[in-house]
């Protein structure tokens, strides 16, 4: 499989992830762009993302049109997130990638086990 058709079936499927469960993406793109596209383990959680951005403005604008959703119920979340997003950015270079890995997975591992109990 050419590189260009791999990297538009790990985009499907990360706005798949977002579309049905409202994030998730990055946890198809990240292994694969490791794997398919053979980038550098920080450039690939940058570029996760910077990809990940457009397909949840997509997903929450379909969800908003759909249903109803409380914006005033989303502005703490949207300010957290924000001041997070900032932080994490701003500490991604001094993280060492070895640890940005390790996280990831035990992230992967604590959603997926809560997923599986509730």
């Amino acid at each position: 499989m050419s590189p260009k058709i791999k990297s538009a079936v790990a985009g499907a499927l990360a706005g798949a992830l977002n579309g049905f469960f409202g994030a998730g993406g990055g946890m198809v793109l990240v292994p694969l762009l490791i794997r398919w596209v053979k980038l550098d383990e920080r450039r690939t959680f940058a570029t996760s993302v910077f990809i990940i951005l457009p397909l949840c403005a997509v997903s929450a604008a379909v969800y908003l049109l759909k249903s109803k959703i409380d914006l005033m119920l989303t502005l703490p979340y949207l300010a957290g997130g924000l001041v997070g997003g900032f932080i994490g950015g701003r500490c991604f270079k001094s993280i060492p990638t070895a640890l940005l890995r390790r996280l990831f997975g035990l992230l992967l591992i604590y959603g997926g086990i809560r997923s599986l109990l509730q």
